[in-house]
């Protein structure tokens, strides 16, 4: 491994242990230690967007051309995004307007980045022993996904508001009344429609 990548990968390891030492020395601040936010992710619709965009990514996987691109790291990056997103998207979005310290909008920037690219990074590593070529092109593309991931599933219904983002509101994440997928639909579509189209270029003829 070059020089770049070995300073690169000591970069974002170190990166890491840090997020996870300020998570662990001040654990009760962060919501995803909380049940609410469980409660809020595993919303049944939610569940199951995960459920088919994770089995569309997985599976085509092998068929994409692509040799970084197996069930492994498909389903891994998955199950990372559907956990961490709603969290770090909402985190970010709130560390911007001074209304969570900026420890926390560091934790949720590790997590994005790990998510997204370095849990990637480090899977092809270790499976072929070289750094990964395709490791900015994924970080751009995983990251659309990523923060699309993260919109979609902080999509709520308020009485006297109407659609929403739910970390624009109070109390966020809390899970959300019964019957609101239906009133969200067709604001879910195009945040779906681009995994859809993610899936469908990798196995689309060239």
């Amino acid at each position: 491994m070059d020089t770049f990548f070995s300073a690169y990968l000591a970069l974002w390891a170190g990166a890491c242990v840090a997020a996870a030492a300020i998570c662990v020395r001040d654990r009760r601040a962060f919501a995803f230690s909380h049940r609410a936010y469980w409660a809020f992710v595993f919303a049944p619709w939610k569940l199951a967007a995960f459920c088919v965009a994770a089995a569309g990514l997985t599976l085509v996987a092998p068929y994409t051309g692509d040799p970084t691109w197996d069930y492994v790291d498909a389903l891994f990056m998955s199950v990372l995004t559907y956990a961490s997103a709603p969290w770090a998207v909402g985190a970010l979005y709130l560390a911007v307007r001074r209304r969570l310290p900026l420890k926390q909008a560091y934790v949720a920037a590790c997590a994005w980045l790990f998510s997204a690219s370095w849990s990637y990074d480090l899977y092809l590593l270790l499976r072929d022993g070289e750094y990964p070529f395709t490791w900015l092109a994924n970080l751009f593309a995983s990251s659309v996904l990523y923060v699309s991931a993260g919109l979609l599933w902080n999509l709520d219904w308020k009485e006297g508001r109407g659609v929403v983002f739910a970390f624009t509101e109070s109390g966020w994440p809390a899970p959300g009344r019964a019957g609101t997928f239906a009133r969200i639909l067709w604001f879910a579509l195009p945040f779906m429609a681009i995994a859809a189209v993610a899936v469908l270029s990798f196995v689309w003829p060239k």
